[in-house]
């Protein structure tokens, strides 16, 4: 009489592995917005920068997989290893940039291969420093 009171579990979708889990984002139709979160998979790890980020060699779930340098802020606890799924928090758009070099933005968090419906992508650990506000979506 009172199942209506209960949530229902939201589906899960939990993939063997994290290109597997690549491979399927890149189907989604994810869009480079400002603030859009987006998953990517760790390709290479580059350079300690001069801030004391650190760089890597990503792999967007756009469309086949835009492949671009991104890196952690300083900051973060934790760095991400190739082969990791990531979430890339994109904090601005710079159109007269060629397309590799035209999303600027960090690696925000460490992504678990499960995709759960009308919430997205589990995060495992947050790379986002403390001391970074958390968007606000309303």
């Amino acid at each position: 009489m009172f199942d209506w009171f209960h949530k229902k579990e939201a589906e899960r979708l939990e993939f063997p592995d994290n290109e597997t889990a690549f491979t399927h984002a890149c189907t989604l139709g994810y869009r480079p917005l400002i603030g859009a979160l987006i998953p990517a998979l760790v390709q290479e790890e580059g350079d300690l920068g001069r801030d004391g980020e650190h760089t890597y060699l990503i792999r967007l779930a756009v469309g086949q997989g835009m492949t671009l340098w991104s890196s952690t802020l300083k900051e973060t606890r934790g760095r991400p290893k190739v082969g990791d799924l990531v979430g890339f928090r994109i904090v601005m758009i710079v159109s007269d940039l060629p397309e590799e070099a035209s999303l600027v933005g960090y690696l925000a968090c460490l992504l678990d291969p499960v995709l759960v419906a009308g919430k997205g992508w589990l995060a495992a650990f947050r790379y986002t420093p403390d001391n970074i506000k958390p968007a606000i979506h309303l």
